[in-house]
């Protein structure tokens, strides 16, 4: 493994809380584990409990059961296998209680999707940082962290709808229809969430096709045209609203995704066998403004080089 990588390793498992709602009576247990965690189905859970995985009012089980409501359930899920990330950044700012770091493309921010340890939150630990948001595992640049509660408070208000930080990115799309170089395009439409075989649910475009949609949220990106080259365009993309994928949500809404992105697919179609932590598309978070008691103080810092070459020469390969 190269300096500046973390190796693949196992983790120490982890526990799992839940209350089961009243509403739940006389349903399994392993079909309300299900449709709660949609990642797996029944069956499996069926065979976490015969292995003695999971209690049920401290009481461990050894069969799936039929549930009253209201029972108190833990799983103790076992070690598993993480994945190996990059453990090494940039820091652009630290302040004592402020640090603003260039995260690598790779590094998730915080557990899920998989990853426990192998995490920017658990690489922190030692500094007394966390952070104040979250950037997409494959998203580098600038990510915001603190140390005191107050100062994630402040920030993370900031970073709310109209919350008043400038947020700017910049990302590798297919080519635009209508936009010329240095034009501005406003999309506004609605981050929906959509069904989803593997995950049950999902945040993607509105579908051009009629099918369900559980929840929708405002979202507001700005796009203006920095390059246009062979394999697509570079553009700057301003957010005032940090909603779940944004950027390449309405990418894929014009239907322009994101090169690479196994996920958000044109026609506003989102991939049955990819999930949003997969990576292969390329979004650099460039420029931060607006920052609470920093007055006019600007960040940025420019994306990756090699990352861009790397892209190329995959979208290269693809064709």
């Amino acid at each position: 493994m190269s300096s500046g990588w973390r190796p693949a390793a196992l983790n120490d498992g982890w526990t799992y809380r839940d209350r089961v709602p009243v509403r739940a009576a006389d349903v399994w247990l392993s079909r309300w584990l299900a449709e709660r965690y949609q990642h797996s189905a029944g069956e499996l859970w069926r065979q976490r409990i015969e292995s003695g995985e999971l209690d049920c009012n401290g009481q461990r089980l050894v069969a799936d059961r039929r549930l009253t409501g209201g029972e108190s359930i833990i799983w103790r899920r076992p070690p598993w296998l993480e994945e190996a990330i990059p453990d090494q950044w940039q820091t652009i700012h630290d302040d004592g209680d402020l640090m603003v770091i260039n995260k690598p493309s790779g590094l998730p921010v915080m557990p899920g999707g998989g990853f426990l340890r192998h995490t920017l939150t658990a690489l922190l630990e030692s500094t007394g940082a966390r952070p104040v948001h979250r950037l997409g595992r494959f998203t580098s640049g600038l990510q915001v962290c603190a140390r005191t509660p107050q100062t994630r408070a402040l920030w993370s208000k900031r970073f709310r709808p109209d919350g008043g930080c400038r947020k700017v990115y910049q990302a590798w799309a297919q080519r635009v229809p209508g936009l010329e170089l240095g034009q501005a395009l406003t999309v506004t439409s609605d981050v929906v969430e959509r069904p989803h075989p593997l995950l049950g649910w999902i945040w993607g475009p509105e579908p051009m096709e009629e099918e369900p949609i559980r929840k929708r949220l405002s979202a507001h990106s700005e796009l203006r045209l920095l390059e246009r080259t062979a394999d697509g365009d570079r553009l700057q993309v301003t957010i005032t609203t940090g909603r779940p994928h944004q950027i390449r949500i309405h990418l894929a809404q014009l239907g322009s995704p994101l090169l690479g992105d196994p996920l958000y697919l044109s026609n506003r179609e989102v991939s049955a066998s990819a999930t949003p932590g997969d990576g292969g598309y390329r979004l650099h978070a460039w420029l931060l403004s607006g920052l609470p008691r920093l007055g006019d103080v600007v960040f940025q810092v420019p994306p990756p080089v090699e990352g861009v070459q790397t892209l190329r020469n995959s979208i290269k390969r693809e064709k």
